[in-house]
């Protein structure tokens, strides 16, 4: 082992030592559980070891974030053999990866301790969720492309399942384990029949193994659907998407935040590591696959969205659509402005995403979940400043300006119509319009519907302020965009050179 190749993979070795570390201490404090006489529901679950690892998680999350934006500045490089790459397009989701996990703990404290969730087996799963996402981000091998993936994937089923008690949560985490296990099997069965084709793991062999006239060409067919299958099961796109509903609705609010938001960064690094990385030669097979998933995400998605009056479950078939604007976005191959377009788009969906959901938490309490439209409902009359924060959420997830969402899908659309793509872009505003309709409508229930109940907003300080941080940066961003674009071409630009 070289020294590039421990400075490449510092990042997740710090990670990984520092989460077991974590998991080890959490073992030696004991668990205090307090209880109301009489009162057989108000038992408390308190491990005093939990604000222990909360705490140093937030620290190491803080630290990762400025040592990966650090090394934003630095060349490309392959490790460990060609097992593992470090460049600018990994480095930045990484970071972004780690802010999504940050703010998610930082937004479900209070939720969590109200349900007797906030324990350290639940932090420590996040952050091998999260370690599995730096894995998968920075794959350079069909090998470690997969065991990221599942390194992602097992500790996300046990938080979806994690309140025994709910038997929505338990259902959600068998659905979304046998889902993803098939998922898994399609991506695992494609990879093989690339082994089979190119006789190598290496992404960068496999490139050049696939461009040569002389391969099997309809081998690599079948092992391309499989891979498309794949990953379309894990971006959640139709016709793969019926576990993305039930999985939003049944989890709890925390963990659903903890699925919605850091692993579509990762989701989206394995798509391009995959088709634009590996199996570009084949543009020709997969490029029509895609139109088809993206077409049929926005319209699917955006239009049951409207028969729903849960909004958690609203918000995933929303992500479904939202993931049919990021599959557009990777259809110029060949320009670098798409590709950044993308990366910006789901860097920015990610961001209005955690809003949502932190807002929902938020007006959560003990023994209620504000999980319907009727919970929303006369909102501003009685806290307008969350009523403005939702207002602006919604615009974003709908492309309404002056907020990011319609940056993101501005620059998609004009990447599509440089491409010579303008039917679909047509195409994509028209299922934006649909799906504007339902965001607008929780607008209206919060804004002009009068309230059915007593709304009350939990959740600490730091958790209403850095909820409010969002919402601004949302509407910042919104204003003024050419920032983070530039930051998004420029690690695109240095990361395609570089390979």
């Amino acid at each position: 082992m070289q020294a590039f190749d421990l400075y490449a993979i510092l990042p997740e070795l710090v990670l990984l030592v520092v989460t077991c570390l974590l998991l080890v201490a959490s073992v030696y404090v004991p668990e205090r559980v307090t209880s109301t006489p009489g009162v057989e529901q108000d038992i408390f679950h308190t491990p005093r070891g939990v604000g222990f690892v909360y705490f140093f998680s937030i620290i190491l999350l803080v630290y990762l974030i400025i040592a990966l934006i650090g090394r934003m500045g630095d060349p490309s490089l392959v490790a460990m053999n060609g097992l593992f790459q470090s460049d600018p397009f990994s480095n930045l989701l990484k970071a972004c990866s780690c802010g999504a996990v940050l703010i998610s703990l930082i937004y479900s404290k209070q939720y969590l301790m109200d349900r007797a969730l906030f324990r350290p087996d639940f932090i420590v799963l996040a952050l091998l969720a999260l370690l599995g996402q730096f894995v998968l981000i920075s794959g350079a091998n069909l090998l470690t492309l997969y065991l990221g993936l599942e390194l992602m994937a097992l500790p996300t089923y046990a938080l979806v399942a994690m309140r025994h008690s709910s038997e929505k949560s338990v259902e959600a985490g068998i659905k979304y384990f046998i889902l993803g296990a098939l998922a898994s099997g399609f991506l695992l069965y494609g990879m093989s029949m690339l082994y089979g084709v190119t006789g190598s793991l290496d992404l960068i062999e496999i490139f050049k193994t696939v461009a040569d006239p002389r391969v099997n060409h309809l081998v690599m067919a079948f092992g391309l659907v499989f891979i498309v299958s794949g990953l379309a099961f894990k971006l959640g796109v139709v016709p793969f998407h019926m576990w993305v509903p039930d999985v939003y609705q049944g989890a709890p609010t925390a963990v659903t935040l903890m699925i919605a938001a850091a692993p579509k960064l990762a989701a989206f690094a394995l798509l391009f590591r995959l088709l634009v990385n590996t199996l570009l030669p084949l543009l020709g097979d997969w490029q029509p696959m895609l139109i088809l998933l993206a077409v049929l995400s926005l319209f699917v998605g955006n239009i049951t969205a409207i028969a729903q009056t849960n909004v958690k479950r609203m918000l995933a078939y929303s992500a479904i659509a939202q993931m049919g604007f990021v599959l557009l976005g990777m259809l110029s191959v060949f320009d670098d402005h798409a590709f950044s377009a993308a990366m910006f788009y789901v860097i920015t969906y990610v961001l209005t995403t955690l809003g949502s959901f932190g807002l929902l938490m938020v007006l959560s309490r003990k023994g209620y979940d504000c999980e319907t439209l009727s919970g929303l409902k006369g909102l501003n009359k009685t806290h307008p400043w969350f009523a403005f924060i939702g207002l602006v959420m919604m615009f974003s997830l709908a492309g309404i300006p002056p907020t990011v969402g319609f940056a993101a899908k501005l620059g998609v659309l004009e990447a599509l119509v440089d491409a010579e793509h303008t039917f679909i872009a047509i195409i994509a505003v028209m299922a934006s319009l649909i799906g504007a309709f339902y965001y607008l409508r929780v607008v209206k229930v919060m804004y002009f519907d009068e309230p059915e109940h007593e709304i009350t907003v939990t959740g600490s300080g730091i958790a209403k302020g850095i909820l409010s941080l969002n919402c601004i940066l949302v509407l910042v961003l919104g204003i003024v965009p050419a920032g983070l674009m530039t930051i998004c071409l420029d690690a695109m630009r240095r990361t395609l050179l570089g390979s």
